[in-house]
């Protein structure tokens, strides 16, 4: 039986994504920083085939991915009818619903992070952390989101698009003027999955076919000589952004392996920057976020390069939740704990889930 006294948070996690590993970790994390004494918790798991299943198992079951095979899983789905607001469940032959008052979607890339989910639960009027699908749908795109970027007047690296029935040759003749080394990423996946750096004609050639194992659309991208700083930054209206972090690489990008292992790369929190550089990153990110539409969090990401410039490089609306992903550490580094930081999101949530 719910306990009317708290709210009831229902945390996604899995999906059909090559990011759904990551998905699991950072959920269980979620999980752990969840005031029990606050809310009462429903843990909704997404199989990489799309199955959805309630999981009454504990988060040690969803970090080692064997959360599916536990006795209390369940077939269940959330409505889309604004009426049932909630979950709906297969109890033997009998559907039970579960009202909810928010909904955590800890979903990383394709099918979770991109508006699809967002979308959903907009149309069943239940209030959740993070972007709406507008805001979802375009950072999750590369392109469209350095489009509308520039557009504020903030750098971007010059790049060029190709979808997959563009003429293979003729888009590495257009990206050549950019000059080696050049970036080829698949415009709409997280998790550094697909990207590579090309040093010639022949490795921009294998890395766009590569891309496109990954989505339709690939960017090509300049190069941008320097190092990333991330903000995460929390809030609607009123923004909070936290102490800036700094990746520093050994490899030639900060690609999966390293996000989640730093077998060479390290982060520097805070950011080895001057604080006039640092006011001028927060000023851009605040830009950035306003104009993608973002909400609740997200973690802009952005270039100082040799030449003093900020260039933006991507926004994550809803990024890592491990106790030692970058978004957290920041905020942690504000003085904001990990069980705060859930409540902040939650309530942030619950106040723009009023308009649904």
């Amino acid at each position: 039986m719910q306990n009317k006294h708290k709210k009831t948070v229902a945390v996604l996690f899995g999906g059909c994504s090559t990011e759904y590993g990551v998905s699991l970790k950072s959920a269980a994390s979620v999980i752990d920083h969840l005031d029990e004494s606050k809310y009462e918790l429903v843990q909704i798991g997404i199989t990489r085939e799309g199955t959805w299943l309630r999981y009454g198992g504990n988060a040690d079951g969803i970090r080692e991915d064997r959360w599916q095979e536990h006795p209390s899983c369940i077939p269940a789905f959330l409505s889309p009818s604004r009426e049932v607001a909630g979950i709906v469940e297969l109890a033997g032959t009998e559907f039970r619903v579960t009202p909810v008052d928010v909904v955590f979607p800890v979903l990383h890339g394709k099918n979770g992070e991109d508006g699809t989910v967002q979308g959903l639960l907009e149309l069943a009027g239940i209030p959740y952390v993070g972007c709406d699908t507008l805001s979802s749908a375009i950072c999750m795109d590369k392109g469209i989101a350095g489009q509308l970027v520039k557009a504020a007047g903030i750098d971007t690296a010059a790049s060029i698009t190709v979808y997959a029935e563009d003429d293979l040759y003729t888009a590495v003749k257009e990206a050549e003027p950019l000059g080696f080394p050049l970036y080829i990423k698949p415009a709409r996946s997280g998790s550094s999955y697909g990207i590579t750096k090309a040093y010639d004609k022949l490795e921009l050639m294998e890395g766009i076919r590569f891309a496109f194992m990954h989505d339709t659309k690939v960017i090509v991208e300049q190069n941008i000589t320097g190092f990333e700083v991330g903000c995460a930054v929390l809030g609607d209206a009123e923004l909070m952004i936290a102490e800036i972090d700094e990746i520093e690489l050994q490899g030639e990008f900060f690609d999966y392996d390293e996000k989640y292992s730093l077998i060479s790369s390290k982060i520097h929190l805070p950011a080895r920057i001057p604080a006039e550089t640092a006011d001028s990153v927060m000023e851009k990110a605040k830009v950035i976020y306003r104009v993608l539409g973002c909400s609740g969090l997200a973690r802009v990401d952005l270039f100082i390069g040799e030449d003093g410039r900020i260039v933006f490089n991507e926004v994550n609306t809803m990024p890592g939740f491990t106790a030692a992903s970058r978004y957290p550490n920041m905020m942690r580094a504000s003085h904001i704990s990990y069980p705060e930081l859930m409540d902040r999101l939650i309530r942030l949530a619950l106040h723009k889930g009023a308009a649904l």
